[in-house]
């Protein structure tokens, strides 16, 4: 009985993550649930790179734990992994609202360092791929990603990395990841092969799982500006 119930730990997880941001969707000031059509496309273009990525890794980079997922698998993941990919970015971007509606000011302000920061981040790509390259796989890749959403936000004029208000959906992100990702590594759902990476862990999270979850949600992020900006520019 209770090994069945250790099964369902990752799902119970997911509803956990989505829960309160689901329902405070309909705050008034906020009224996240009217921007739901920017929403979901940004969050399926964030989660096909990503899903593709999370099944080329799993068995390699790191390993899901049979105690504690279901036995459905889709390309090799949980079902509860590709869930979440759904429920950490629309909780991530309900943040980003809540912090352009009560973080006026300077947290809304525009540019906070102009070129040099995209340059810093864009040469975190070169960095990558000498890691990759290395054989640290896991930490060279999330690097790469970096340094492409980098070019990616210029491209698109987008400009998340050049504006205050990032500065602080990171460190609420980074805050967020240390509390759910310390369940996923300490519990554990997640088993990783150190090979592949520094090694460096936060109580008990690689270094990597923080870079990797910044770049989902600055992908996520990103296309949700671009969209949003784009659509409403029609209206």
């Amino acid at each position: 009985m209770f090994y069945y119930a250790m099964k369902f730990e990752y799902l119970l997880f997911n509803l956990i993550v989505i829960i309160g941001p689901l329902l405070m969707s309909f705050e008034k000031r906020i009224q996240f649930s009217r921007q739901w059509r920017y929403v979901f496309p940004a969050v399926l273009g964030g989660m096909i790179p990503y899903i593709v990525w999370d099944s080329a890794a799993t068995g390699r980079h790191w390993f899901f734990n049979p105690l504690y997922t279901l036995d459905m698998r889709w390309w090799k993941l949980p079902i509860e992994e590709c869930m979440f990919f759904v429920t950490v970015p629309y909780s991530c971007l309900f943040i980003y609202e809540n912090l352009r509606a009560f973080l006026p000011g300077q947290y809304g302000g525009y540019h906070i360092g102009k070129e040099w920061i995209r340059v810093l981040l864009f040469s975190l790509l070169p960095i990558g791929i000498l890691l990759l390259r290395s054989g640290k796989e896991y930490t060279g890749l999330v690097l790469i990603a970096i340094g492409s959403y980098t070019f990616l936000d210029r491209q698109l004029h987008t400009n998340i990395f050049l504006q205050a208000r990032t500065a602080v959906y990171v460190l609420v992100v980074g805050l967020c990841t240390t509390i759910f990702n310390w369940y996923l590594t300490a519990r554990p759902v997640l088993i990783y092969d150190p090979q592949y990476q520094l090694d460096i862990r936060i109580i008990t999270i690689p270094i990597e799982d923080y870079v990797y979850g910044w770049g989902h949600i600055l992908l996520v992020t990103i296309l949700y500006e671009y969209l949003h900006r784009r659509w409403r520019a029609k209206e």
